[in-house]
């Protein structure tokens, strides 16, 4: 049976209360047991979800990577193959004032645009006005829409790759200079 992730709230969430936290699937949680040091951030992570899903597993390594570095990502069920099957037991109001509550608390947004994806692109305007620094990740030969890559904000950050390897060493070149 499919279940949303386990948040740390007592009572269903709704606008007005902290920002829930998260726990991941077991099978997608690679973080090592202990507590995360002091250098963990909390993450939202972007990807299509309607737009397609042909990226989905270049979506699970980064949400493993992340997780795997002790970061907090709010958003690691959008990497599960089940998402759509999730997303239809909530409302689209409700998937607002969640997501832009998660994209205020986090610290920073990594997102893989290379499917286009309105949903995305409205997530990372959002952070960009908050101020928080964005990640933007593609393969390289995507058609990227030009808002993004002709975005010249200073928390905007553009990286296209060809392995999955080098995607997930962007993400850690991002977050370097998103921790300073």
């Amino acid at each position: 049976m499919l279940s949303w992730p386990k948040c740390r709230v007592k009572a269903p969430w709704h606008p007005g209360r902290a920002v829930p936290r998260c726990e991941v699937p077991p099978y997608l949680d690679a973080q090592a047991p202990g507590s995360p040091d002091e250098l963990s951030l909390n993450i939202y992570f972007a990807c299509s979800l309607t737009g397609g899903r042909s990226d989905e597993e270049t979506y699970q390594a980064i949400v493993a990577h992340l997780l795997a570095q002790g970061h907090e990502v709010p958003t690691a069920h959008l990497a599960e193959a089940e998402v759509m099957e999730l997303e239809k037991v909530i409302q689209p109001g409700e998937v607002y004032t969640r997501d832009v509550a998660w994209i205020r608390g986090c610290d920073a947004l990594v997102a893989e645009v290379s499917t286009p994806s309105h949903g995305v692109g409205y997530e990372i305007a959002f952070a960009l006005s908050l101020d928080k620094p964005v990640l933007c990740c593609y393969r390289s030969g995507a058609r990227v829409s030009k808002m993004i890559t002709g975005n010249d904000s200073s928390g905007l950050r553009l990286a296209s790759y060809e392995r999955v390897d080098q995607a997930l060493a962007a993400v850690d070149d991002f977050l370097d200079g998103a921790r300073r």
